[in-house]
């Protein structure tokens, strides 16, 4: 029989800025934050962005546009973005600048992929982004491919990280497959580790278990839509599970996560799952949800605008309409704080002064700016 937990976590430059995104608000945690929520400009479904080292950012949209924001609101969108196959949760998806942007100008991008026969797999690929005259992407290169392309359009996963040491972490879901999670002739429901140019680096740990497996660093996900690194360079993901049983996990090499043998949630026709308690075996969340909070993106924050914040984990909530802070001590994680932003939070990031930004889900959804709220005076 399965165990529900209560709410709370259990561990746990040419367009115009335009006049809708012109008034700032504040916005409230349940534990006493407050903050300043400035728009600074709209998009629509925006999916993930990015900071590049002058402070502007890469902003996605699902359906499949890039475009180049200053922190003022100012968009350029930029040319030579791949075909993708749009519906569903597919489209256009992660954008990452290369470790070395500076030096090579490489960013790194994820997409929904047409196959044959109506199939679709995620893709990333890499390419130099030009800034020069009229922003664009040259001599792009597809690097990664889920295998094999499957039916339907849901469980992507594809986002992108690196870790300190300049290794290329990928999330692969599980396209609504779930078997796939469990078996080493797919990259399905895996988190995936490659050298910068799409190679696989000699020391990932299922070398025993096929060519694909090589790629693998860990396996049994279900749908990792946040993956990052925190200050000790350790990997953590942002996962939903199915009805009830959302997962924050640490990322540790040739793990197995459970999917679907075990979830603290159960299947969306109520058919129960084994919790994880259940099964030792399977590397347990640090935290979970149920109800679910959707979690989305995913930053571990280390600036100094938010000092009481350093360390935490900072996710977006879909479900919840806002974004969720979690504590992380140690190995243990607990949530610390809901922020109401009153919409689906897509994305979260960490900006270079210390401020988070968010991306608002859906049609015309907007990029905000977090900062600490000027204290009222008497």
């Amino acid at each position: 029989m399965k165990t529900l937990a209560s709410p709370v976590l259990t561990l746990a430059f040419a367009a115009a800025i335009l006049p809708a995104c012109a008034q700032a608000g504040e916005v409230r945690g349940n534990e006493g934050s407050v903050l300043q929520a400035t728009p600074v400009a709209k998009f629509d479904e925006p999916w993930a962005m990015a900071f590049l080292p002058d402070g502007a950012m890469l902003v996605t949209e699902k359906s499949g546009s890039l475009f180049i924001v200053s922190q003022s609101g100012e968009k350029r969108e930029i040319a030579g973005v791949p075909n993708v196959a749009y519906g569903g949760q597919g489209g256009f998806g992660d954008i990452v600048p290369h470790p070395d942007f500076a030096a090579n100008s490489l960013v790194y991008l994820s997409y929904a992929e047409a196959g044959k026969g109506g199939s679709i797999g995620a893709a990333v690929a890499r390419a130099r982004l030009s800034l020069d005259g009229s922003p664009r992407l040259e001599d792009l290169e597809v690097i990664w491919r889920q295998v094999p392309k499957v039916s339907g359009r849901g469980h992507y996963s594809h986002r992108i990280a690196f870790s300190p040491d300049g290794k290329l972490f990928i999330s692969s879901g599980d396209r609504q497959k779930k078997q796939p999670a469990q078996q080493m002739d797919t990259n399905l429901g895996k988190i995936i580790r490659l050298n910068d140019d799409g190679s696989v680096p000699p020391d990932n740990p299922f070398q025993q278990d096929g060519e694909l497996a090589r790629t693998f660093w860990s396996i049994g996900h279900r749908n990792a839509l946040g993956l990052a690194f925190d200050q000790q360079g350790r990997l953590w993901d942002s996962e939903m599970g199915p009805r009830g049983g959302d997962e924050l996990n640490l990322i540790l090499p040739g793990r197995n996560y459970g999917w679907p043998v075990v979830s603290n949630g159960n299947d969306y026709d109520g058919t129960p799952i084994p919790d994880h308690s259940e099964r030792p075996q399977f590397e347990a969340p640090k935290a979970w949800w149920d109800p679910v909070i959707a979690p989305a993106g995913l930053v571990i924050y280390s600036g100094g605008m938010f000092p009481q914040w350093q360390g935490n984990a900072i996710v977006g909530g879909l479900q919840s309409d806002g974004i969720v802070r979690i504590a992380i001590e140690g190995d243990s994680a607990r949530e610390a704080e809901r922020i109401a932003m009153g919409t689906r939070i897509r994305e979260v990031e960490q900006g270079p002064d210390g401020a988070l930004w968010v991306l608002e889900d859906g049609d015309g959804g907007r990029l905000l700016k977090l900062t600490p709220a000027e204290p009222k005076s008497q």
